[in-house]
């Protein structure tokens, strides 16, 4: 009888350890699911929701305004898609490790691959027929075609968590702007600006319907020709003189073009650009392309483009 109950003392023993054992497994893998579902968020985009990882460190991209919002939001993408040959000065030393992709119709998708991303940003409108391509190489989030950049900024802060930041950079931007807006009404006052971008053998005259005139007249408050005309006209250089502004803003399309540069060099040479108001008053500014190319679209290229033409202004009444 002893030996009766010792055995099955013995056997409640053993099945107490086998429970117990087992119930250890168990919150053991409870918690490491916890743990991997921890490790992913659930996003918004054009395709629905997306799994994507909560803390994405390796990000793609895919639009040549994408990689500023990315970097003004602090994370520096791993490969973007560039239009310039060179990123602008202003993004040159946080994207000194960053791929350049080019621009092209199709996403590359072997130098996309290369970088070993961990999320992909596109806009839809662009990399919509693309997508099961790209969301093979990693979670990709198709975000909607915005007309201010301020929402596109929000889209993607939204989809990296970081909604207190977009609101920040814009409100800094915006105080930035508006300062700047004071201090060029002291110095420039209701004298005209005329902001002109020096095409292939023609002139396109840039208002206040277009992002990058809108920065100057609106933004920045500069003043606009009388009349302006309701679209951004492309003229001849032998038209620019009807319009004879106080102030030139001059921008090359592309620097690096030789028959941009022609057309320039025509234009300095000609006595009709000579006998401009701006040009015999020294009041003519000249910005980079590349620098320039997103001034407008983006929170970083429109601190940039401040800075420019206030340092531009304020030399010119010394």
């Amino acid at each position: 009888m002893r030996q009766i109950r010792t055995g099955i003392a013995f056997c409640m023993a053993a099945l107490l350890v086998l429970v117990m054992a087992a119930c250890s497994n168990n919150a053991g893998k409870a918690k490491v699911d916890a743990s991997t579902e921890a490790d992913f968020r659930l996003v918004n985009s054009e395709k629905g929701e997306i799994k994507i990882p909560a803390h994405p460190t390796r990000v793609v991209g895919l639009s040549v305004v994408y990689p500023e919002f990315l970097q003004a939001l602090g994370v520096t993408p791993v490969a973007v898609q560039n239009y310039q040959e060179e990123f602008p000065t202003y993004l040159q030393e946080p994207f000194k490790d960053t791929l350049k992709m080019g621009i092209a119709k199709t996403p590359n998708f072997e130098m996309i691959l290369s970088s070993n991303p961990d999320l992909i940003l596109a806009p839809a409108w662009w990399a919509g027929k693309d997508y099961d391509q790209l969301s093979g190489i990693a979670p990709t989030v198709l975000l909607p075609e915005r007309q201010d950049w301020r929402d596109e900024l929000k889209d993607i802060a939204a989809v990296l968590d970081k909604k207190e930041a977009a609101e920040k950079v814009i409100q800094e931007l915006e105080d930035y702007e508006a300062k700047a807006k004071l201090k060029l009404d002291e110095l420039v006052g209701n004298e005209t600006v005329l902001y002109v971008r020096v095409m292939q053998n023609s002139l396109v005259l840039n208002g206040d319907q277009v992002d990058r005139g809108k920065f100057i007249h609106t933004t920045l408050g500069l003043e606009m020709i009388p009349n302006f005309p309701e679209q951004s006209p492309s003229i001849s250089l032998e038209k620019l003189p009807e319009y004879n502004p106080d102030h030139l803003i001059i921008q090359l399309n592309k620097e690096d073009n030789a028959e941009i540069k022609q057309t320039y060099e025509d234009m300095l040479a000609s006595p009709l650009w000579k006998n401009m108001n701006a040009v015999k008053k020294n009041q003519v500014i000249t910005m980079g392309d590349k620098d320039w190319f997103n001034v407008g679209m983006s929170p970083m290229a429109n601190r940039y483009a401040v800075d420019v033409v206030l340092e531009a202004f304020e030399g010119k009444s010394k």
